[in-house]
């Protein structure tokens, strides 16, 4: 390994191999990301045909895969070689790459609290073009299901916004059993039944249905906007910010705010 070497004090073989041992997880850790998405990739036939990457008219979750892998891999190899064999270039990389995440971490946290309103509206139409792609893709289907279901929301405005896509809109001419209906992760969870109720959400918004997310990401954005600036702010960490997930955890159904009455909740509904 070229590079010029640490020449100074001895450094202690504690902090040595504790850097080292740390950064080949960590390392291993990307391979295992990039691995996954390749592997995904693969599975779609998007190796085969660089072209289809944009096929696909939402988002691809596999790129999460592949840029949190590619940045863990990079971060991993210079701490990991630069640690063991002292190399003074990598371990300066390994330093300025981290203060480049660093500084991000700060200045997301800083914009996500001054342009709220903004990256509201770029939210609300990311997640709307994404509905519209919902059966595109497999990925993408099981990553709004999971986001519905953990935040306990339907759509980013409300129900209707599924009226976007082309399954669940009200149209006349939609003949799908899914018409004018929603995704079963709309729907709220009974832990007293063991098997998922995938048809919980049709006909949802034909017909009054009981046992339904009503809220909206819209009731969901001020909170965790503020607990995302403030842990970008008060860590300002490549790591977890462990001590602030508490402020993500999903608020309390709500729909506008207005927490509904016990009539509303139903029991006719699903369990994941």
């Amino acid at each position: 390994m070229s590079g010029k070497h640490y020449k100074g004090p001895e450094v202690s073989c504690c902090i040595k191999y504790f850097i080292f041992g740390f950064n080949v997880i960590f390392w291993f850790l990307g391979i295992a990301f990039l691995g996954i998405g390749l592997w995904a990739w693969n599975e779609k036939g998007v190796l085969s045909n660089i072209s289809s990457i944009t096929d696909l008219g939402g988002f691809d979750p596999v790129w999460l895969f592949l840029v949190v892998g590619g940045v863990m891999f990079i971060l991993g190899f210079a701490g990991c070689i630069g640690a063991l064999r002292e190399n003074t270039f990598l371990l300066k990389f390994f330093s300025v790459f981290l203060g480049i995440i660093f500084f991000l971490e700060l200045t997301a946290g800083v914009l996500a609290f001054v342009f709220k309103d903004w990256i509201k509206d770029q939210l609300y139409f990311f997640i709307n073009n994404n509905i519209r792609a919902y059966r595109d893709d497999i990925d993408l289907q099981n990553l709004i299901d999971f986001t519905q279901e953990y935040w306990q929301c339907c759509g980013a405005f409300g129900a209707d916004d599924w009226n976007l896509n082309i399954y669940f809109n009200c149209t006349d001419s939609n003949a799908s059993r899914e018409r004018c209906g929603v995704p079963f992760s709309c729907c709220t969870k009974d832990p007293a039944e063991d098997v998922i109720n995938t048809q919980c959400g049709y006909d949802a918004r034909q017909k009054p249905v009981h046992g339904l997310h009503w809220g909206s990401v819209s009731s969901r954005w001020e909170g965790t906007s503020r607990a995302i600036a403030n842990a970008s702010m008060d860590s300002a960490a490549p790591l977890p910010y462990l001590s602030s997930w508490p402020l993500l955890q999903p608020p309390p159904l709500s729909l506008n705010g207005i927490k509904p009455s016990s009539e509303t909740v139903l029991t006719q509904s699903k369990s994941f």
